[in-house]
């Protein structure tokens, strides 16, 4: 799945504080993209290489109404 603006993302390096966190792809550009962390009361824009990150599915576990 390519990672584009919009994308459900999670951090897959295990050496960055961020590892295993779920965000929002903002932006991509040389091989770099803009992830946005929104959690309760703060909002954080962070950059990471592409092989950092993994798309997921930000549909997965909610159900159907």
């Amino acid at each position: 799945m390519p990672i584009l603006p919009g994308s459900a993302v999670c951090v897959t390096n295990a050496a960055d504080i961020y590892y295993g966190y779920q965000g929002l792809v903002q932006r991509v550009s040389d091989g770099k993209a803009a992830v946005l962390f929104e959690g309760g009361n703060w909002d954080k824009l962070v950059t990471f290489r592409l092989s950092e990150i993994q798309a997921v599915d930000a549909t997965a576990g909610r159900q159907k109404k």
